[in-house]
């Protein structure tokens, strides 16, 4: 990682150097090579490897803040170091160029890297202490998704009588196993470790193992399932405490949520509405039926509003619900393979999510957002009750963690659990990502259905 940092620096000099009708362009990059040791320490000072070792999956998109904020404080320490050595000053549109283009070439290195790096030497070799209710889902997210780049190989739990999880070798029991020889045995190089049965004392000395054995350690904590991703993590005389976001939003964040609402939605209607004509002529020439298809859904604090799509199926296809649930894949919710309703043009406006852009006019209305809670029809909103209603507290999006994810592919009680996960760590990061991934998902056509 710190090798593809030195070379995304080094090219963004050149290109900026070398772009710009500035004499001397050479000892100008001669002079940058004494500075590249201070690019890494810089990255250190932010965190950008150390954490390398920590994390589990893509994190190129988690890392942009930092490089961000690296870029922009190295890219001025340059300007002042080239004031002081006997080289021709850095002019503004060098220091821009090279601070926009230190940005974009440090993190697609760093997208390659991360991809490489398991095609060539292979997956991460993961063992499991412990167990844990969300374990055998952990363990089925992990072979589902590649892109972590995680190869389970086997469980040691407290108690193997009856524990299982999906097919993973149990390997002993905790209190008895020698992990120095099932690491060795298995190749093992990275433990998740659960505390749910496990004393102090084995758990102490299996962390104390593991450090000798140089591992990588990932713990999972008992209520994973409520805490999410944006924690902070404190500490207190020696003992750690996680504190967690408040469970609503305050007004500013409610109010930057809703701008980037109005400014997303009104920009992306006025350049797509060539397209959005298109779409409407496909739809209105490929099967008789009207262009647009309107269905009551249920938003923020359980107010219910007409949902915008291009219609897809043919009409009257809402009648056919209840004869084809008895084919769907999922008891929640109607999911079908191949349902016989969809037109031509509609599997291809689903395939390629274009069904969703009139929902662009519902983000303005105020109904949807751009990022949000999946928003339910009436009949699967009465199925949620409980903490998991909080999924309501914002208003439901056009894409979100579910559509992020994998759609179609994730059960339902699980899309309800993202839903509560995504209203509790809300942060304009996050929308921001998830917005960054929709277009990868749906160029791959992920989960579409």
């Amino acid at each position: 990682m710190a090798a593809s940092d030195l070379v995304a620096i080094a090219s963004a000099a050149l290109v900026a150097f070398f772009a710009t009708p500035v004499s001397g362009h050479g000892v100008q990059f001669l002079w940058l090579l004494p500075t590249l040791p201070g690019w890494l320490a810089l990255f250190g000072v932010y965190n950008l490897y150390q954490r390398e070792s920590k994390r589990i999956g893509p994190a190129t998109l988690e890392d942009m803040p930092a490089i961000f904020h690296a870029l922009v404080v190295g890219t001025l320490a340059l300007w002042i170091y080239y004031h002081a050595v006997p080289a021709h000053d850095l002019v503004y549109m060098q220091a821009l160029v090279f601070g926009v283009l230190g940005i974009a070439f440090t993190s697609l290195m760093r997208l390659v890297v991360r991809r490489a790096v398991p095609a060539l030497l292979g997956r991460e070799r993961v063992l499991f202490l412990g167990e844990a209710p969300s374990l055998p889902a952990l363990v089925r997210k992990i072979r589902a998704h590649p892109e972590y780049g995680l190869e389970p190989v086997g469980l040691v739990p407290s108690d193997p009588l009856g524990w299982h999880a999906d097919g993973l070798p149990i390997l002993g029991r905790l209190d008895d196993v020698s992990l120095s020889e099932l690491v060795e045995r298995h190749d093992v190089e990275r433990l998740i470790v659960s505390r749910a049965g496990a004393s102090e004392e084995t758990m102490l000395e299996l962390l104390q193992e593991c450090r000798d054995l140089s591992l990588k350690i990932s713990l999972l904590p008992a209520q994973v399932d409520a805490i999410g991703p944006s924690v902070e993590v404190d500490d207190i005389e020696g003992i750690t405490v996680l504190g967690l976001n408040p469970l609503t939003l305050s007004r500013s964040s409610r109010f930057l949520k809703r701008s980037m609402d109005v400014v997303g939605a009104t920009v992306g209607l006025l350049l797509l509405s060539p397209l959005i004509a298109l779409v409407a002529l496909a739809v209105k020439l490929g099967s008789r039926g009207s262009v647009l298809f309107s269905q009551r859904r249920i938003g923020r604090k359980g107010r219910g509003f007409q949902v915008l799509k291009f219609r897809t199926m043919v009409p009257g296809a809402e009648r056919q619900v209840e004869e084809l649930f008895e084919r769907s894949d999922d008891p929640d919710w109607l999911k079908l393979d191949d349902d016989p309703r969809i037109t031509r043009v509609g599997r291809g406006l689903r395939l390629t999510s274009l069904d969703e852009l009139p929902q662009l006019w519902n983000v303005l209305r105020g109904d949807m957002s751009l990022v949000g809670p999946r928003p339910l029809i009436e009949t699967e909103d009465a199925t949620v009750s409980g903490w998991a209603r909080t999924r309501l507290d914002l208003a439901p999006g056009i894409t979100g963690l579910w559509q992020v994810l994998g759609r179609t592919s994730i059960p339902f009680e699980e899309m309800v659990k993202l839903d509560y996960l995504y209203v509790t760590n809300w942060s304009v990061w996050l929308d921001v990502k998830l917005l960054l991934r929709t277009f990868l998902v749906v160029l791959h056509r992920r989960g579409a259905n």
